[in-house]
C-alpha cells in the first residue's frame, strides 16, 4: 500500500497555475464526461478560471453523474451526443471549425477520443504525427521538465521522433522557453549499431544541425544520468551543451517513457500535467488513475498551449 509521507511543495506547478489564470479560460469539449472523476475535474479547472467547458454526451446522462455527486452543472453548456463514438466526433468538429480551443478525454477510451482527431476526414489533422508530453514539476530538479513520449506512439521511428521532438519544441515555446534543451535518452551515450536507439538519436541531431528539426538545441544519445546529471556527465567525459540543463527528455519508446513517467510520480514525488499535441487543437488526455490534482493541472497547462484562441 502507498505509504504516507508530507505533503512535497510545488512552486512550479503554483507558477503554472498562476499564467493560466492570468491568460484567460479557453473553450474546452470534454468529451463524454460521464463519470464523476471527469466531470469534476472539469468543473473545478473551469471554477478556478483555466477552462470554458462544454460538456459533449448524452444530457441525461451527464445530469444524472452530476447530481449523484453533488455537482452544479447551472450555467454550463452540454452538447448533445447519445454516445462516446458521436460524442468524439462531435467534439473534433466543433474544434475543427474553430469553436473550441481544446478537447479533454471524458470517460470514453482514449482510441476512441484519438480515432476521432486523426482520422483521415478530420479537420484537426496537421500533416504531424500526434504524440504525448507530460510537464513535471519534479521536487529533485531544477526547473519544469518535459517527457515525451509516454503515452501514444509505442515504437516509434526516426520520423516519427522527429514529430514528437517538434511537437515538444512547440509546447515549450507556448510556455515562454524560446530555444529548450532536449536530451534524447537511449541506454548508452555512444552510438551503438546494436542499439537502433542511439542510431536514431544520432541522426535527429544531425537533423537538428540541418535545420530539419529548430527552435532548440538537441543532444544525444545521452544515458538518463548523464542528462540529468552535470557531475555524471563530467565523470563520463561527456561536453554537452544539454547535459544537467534539459528541458525535454525524448524516450526511445513507450515502454520506456511509461516506466520513467511513473517513477518520477510515485518514487520522485513530481506533480505532473499532459497533453496530446500535433494536431490543431491541443487535447487533454488524462487516465482514471490521475488525480485530481494532475487533471486539473492539464486543464492549466492546455491554456497556455491553446494560443492564439478561436475566433
Amino acid at each position: 500500500m502507498d505509504m504516507p509521507r508530507s505533503a512535497p511543495s510545488y512552486p512550479r506547478m503554483d507558477d503554472l497555475a498562476q499564467r493560466a489564470r492570468a491568460a484567460g479560460a479557453v473553450r474546452v469539449g470534454v468529451v463524454y464526461p460521464c463519470d464523476t472523476g471527469a466531470l469534476a475535474a472539469a468543473l473545478e479547472a473551469a471554477d478556478l478560471g483555466y477552462i470554458d467547458p462544454v460538456l459533449i454526451g448524452p444530457t441525461v446522462l451527464i445530469r444524472r453523474v452530476a447530481s449523484e455527486a453533488g455537482l452544479d452543472l447551472t450555467d454550463r453548456e452540454i452538447v448533445e451526443a447519445p454516445d462516446p463514438h458521436s460524442a468524439a466526433r462531435r467534439g473534433v468538429a466543433l474544434a475543427g471549425d474553430g469553436s473550441l480551443g481544446a478537447l479533454m478525454k471524458g470517460s470514453l477510451h482514449t482510441d476512441e477520443l484519438l480515432g476521432a482527431v486523426v482520422a483521415r476526414e478530420s479537420p484537426l489533422r496537421m500533416g504531424r504525427r500526434t504524440s504525448h508530453v507530460f510537464w513535471f514539476d519534479c521536487p529533485a530538479y531544477h526547473k519544469p521538465l518535459m517527457l515525451t513520449d509516454a503515452v501514444v506512439n509505442i515504437a516509434p521511428g526516426l520520423m516519427e521522433k522527429a514529430d514528437i521532438i517538434r511537437n515538444a519544441i512547440d509546447l515549450a515555446h507556448g510556455l515562454g522557453n524560446a530555444a529548450p534543451k532536449v536530451a534524447i535518452l537511449a541506454a548508452v551515450e555512444t552510438v551503438n549499431p546494436a542499439l537502433p536507439s542511439t542510431i536514431d538519436a544520432a541522426a535527429l541531431c544531425k537533423m537538428a544541425d540541418r535545420g530539419q528539426i529548430s527552435g532548440a538545441v538537441l543532444d544525444g544519445p545521452l544515458g538518463f544520468d548523464n542528462a540529468v546529471s552535470l557531475t555524471s556527465a563530467h565523470t563520463k567525459g561527456i561536453v554537452s551543451l544539454v547535459a544537467g540543463e534539459p528541458d525535454i527528455l525524448v524516450v526511445p519508446n513507450l515502454d520506456a517513457g511509461n516506466s520513467l513517467y511513473k517513477s518520477l510520480v510515485y518514487l520522485g514525488g513530481a506533480a505532473c500535467a499532459g497533453l496530446v499535441l500535433g494536431a490543431k487543437v491541443p487535447i487533454i488526455l488524462t487516465s482514471r488513475a490521475d488525480s485530481i490534482q494532475a487533471r486539473i493541472a492539464s486543464c492549466a497547462l492546455a491554456t497556455l498551449a491553446a494560443k492564439p484562441r478561436p475566433n
